[in-house]
């Protein structure tokens, strides 16, 4: 964003912001069923130095937050309907998969959270970038 616009803005901060929200609900979420990986490599990630509770409710917690920073491109007039519909949309499921993995934790449903994760973000910049273009 800043190599084509020449500047740091504020929209691409948002960027910046959406991606930072982002990372901590992802990466427990792949750490939650390589537990035992990361232990075995002396690694620190959340779940080895906290506990699955710990990191299931932090993985809920970041997703809420992460729900009201993709809010912030609509609330500042940087997109419009159709971005927000996607991330409405997007980030109730995102919640949806964060609220079941807290209550009733598989390794299956971490690795789920984990790969729509990475579906969730794809699809929400794809949505930022129809908007840009199909603005109504």
């Amino acid at each position: 964003w800043a190599a084509v616009t020449g500047e740091v803005s504020a929209d691409a901060l948002l960027l910046f912001l959406i991606i930072f929200a982002w990372t901590p609900p992802h990466f427990w979420a792949l750490a939650l069923y390589r537990t035992a990986d990361y232990a075995r490599a002396g690694l620190p990630m959340l779940p080895v130095t906290h506990g699955s509770e710990y990191t299931r409710l932090s993985v809920l917690l970041y997703t809420l937050i992460l729900f009201g920073v993709t809010l912030l491109p609509f609330a500042t007039r940087m997109s419009g309907l159709i971005y927000l519909g996607a991330a409405v949309v997007l980030g109730a499921r995102f919640i949806h998969y964060a609220w079941r993995l807290y209550r009733d934790y598989s390794d299956a449903l971490a690795r789920r959270t984990f790969r729509f994760s990475i579906l969730y973000l794809s699809l929400l910049f794809a949505a930022l970038l129809a908007d840009h273009y199909l603005r109504f």
